[in-house]
C-alpha cells in the first residue's frame, strides 16, 4: 500500500523507496535539499571493482528497491559504459534503466538530484526514467572558460581559437540543444536564458566567478545562487581547468512534479513500462505516434506558476 504523500506527491515510506538512483561518479550526487530526498548508489568503473561484485551490488539494489535507474554521461569511458550493459545482461533484468545524458557534469548532477526527488513521488519507475529527457531541457548548463583551444563540445571558430591565446580572454559557453559560444566583453548582449524562475548552481575551477555572479545571474533573473565542488570530469569535458561551471535549474519539487504530471502517459509497446514522451526509459523503444495525435510536451513560462501540457 502506498503511504500518504504531501502536496507534491512525495511519498512517506520510511527508509525504503521503490526506485534506486545510481551514478558512475560520486560527485554527481549533490547534497539533498530536504530530509526525504534519497541518495544515489555508485557504480564503480571496471578498474575499481570486479564484475562479480558490481553485479552483486545491482542485484542488492533490485532486491531492496525493485527498480534501478542508472544515470551516466555521454562522455563516460567506453569500458565503463560496456560494464553497465554487461551487468544488466548478466542479471537478465528489465528493471534496470540505463540513461545516457548529454549534459555537462554539473548539469547531470542537478538532473540526478531531481530524479532522486521524483523517485519518492507517486510516479511509476517508467515515468521517472523517461522524465530525465524532459527535465534535461529545463537545465541551462554552461561554463565560463579562459580558453577554448581544447573545447570540442560546441563549434569553435578559428577566430575564437585565436582569441583564446590572448591573455585575459574569457568565453561563456552554453551546452545542450542550442549550444553557444560568446567572448566575454563589456558591451556584449545578454545571453538568452530560462524564461521561468530558477536557481543557479556554480562550481569553481581555476577561474574567478565574478562574471557569472555579477552579470549572468542578474540577466537570467535567478532567484538564488548556490555553490558546489567542481566535478572531477568537468575539466576534461570543457577542455580546460581554468573554468567556472554553472547551471540554472528548477529548484521546487512541486514544480518538477507538476511538469512531469502534465505530460500524457503511455505504455511502452515493447516492455510494457509506463512512460512519458516518445522514448521508453527502460528499454529505449520509441513510442509509435499516430498521425492524428500530437506529442505532449510540458512547457514552463516565467509568468506561469507551474507547467502546462500542450497537445495532451
Amino acid at each position: 500500500m502506498r503511504a500518504a504523500s504531501d502536496n507534491a506527491g512525495r511519498s512517506r515510506t520510511g527508509n525504503s523507496v521503490p526506485i534506486a538512483l545510481a551514478v558512475t561518479s560520486a560527485d554527481l550526487v549533490l547534497p539533498p535539499t530536504d530530509q526525504q530526498t534519497p541518495t544515489a548508489a555508485l557504480l564503480h568503473a571496471p578498474d575499481a571493482q570486479a564484475l562479480e561484485l558490481a553485479v552483486g551490488d545491482i542485484h542488492l539494489l533490485l532486491e531492496q528497491h525493485g527498480y534501478v535507474i542508472a544515470v551516466y554521461s555521454s562522455d563516460i569511458p567506453p569500458a565503463h559504459e560496456r560494464r553497465l550493459h554487461a551487468i544488466r545482461s548478466v542479471l537478465e533484468s528489465d528493471r534496470v534503466a540505463l540513461l545516457k545524458i548529454d549534459l555537462p557534469p554539473l548539469g547531470i548532477a542537478i538532473l540526478v538530484r531531481q530524479l532522486r526527488q521524483l523517485s519518492i513521488c507517486d510516479f511509476s519507475p517508467g515515468v521517472v526514467a523517461s522524465a530525465a529527457r524532459l527535465l534535461a531541457h529545463y537545465i541551462h548548463a554552461g561554463a565560463l572558460l579562459n580558453s577554448v583551444a581544447r573545447l570540442d563540445r560546441v563549434p569553435v571558430s578559428l577566430s575564437s581559437h585565436a582569441k583564446s591565446w590572448v591573455p585575459g580572454s574569457q568565453f561563456v559557453v552554453l551546452a545542450g540543444s542550442d549550444p553557444r559560444l560568446v567572448k566575454v566583453a563589456p558591451d556584449m548582449e545578454p545571453l538568452a536564458g530560462p524564461e521561468y524562475p530558477t536557481h543557479l548552481l556554480l562550481a569553481k575551477g581555476q577561474a574567478q566567478p565574478d562574471w557569472v555572479t555579477e552579470k549572468l545571474a542578474p540577466s537570467w533573473k535567478v532567484q538564488a545562487i548556490h555553490e558546489a565542488p567542481l566535478p572531477a570530469d568537468s575539466s576534461r569535458w570543457w577542455g580546460t581547468s581554468k573554468l567556472v561551471e554553472f547551471a540554472a535549474y528548477l529548484p521546487d519539487i512541486s514544480v518538477l512534479y507538476q511538469l512531469v504530471a502534465s505530460v500524457r502517459r503511455e505504455n511502452c509497446h515493447w516492455c510494457g513500462m509506463e512512460l512519458i514522451g516518445d522514448l521508453c526509459g527502460f528499454c529505449s523503444a520509441p513510442l509509435p505516434v499516430p498521425e492524428n495525435r500530437s506529442r505532449a510536451t510540458g512547457v514552463l513560462t516565467r509568468e506561469a506558476s507551474g507547467p502546462r501540457a500542450l497537445g495532451a
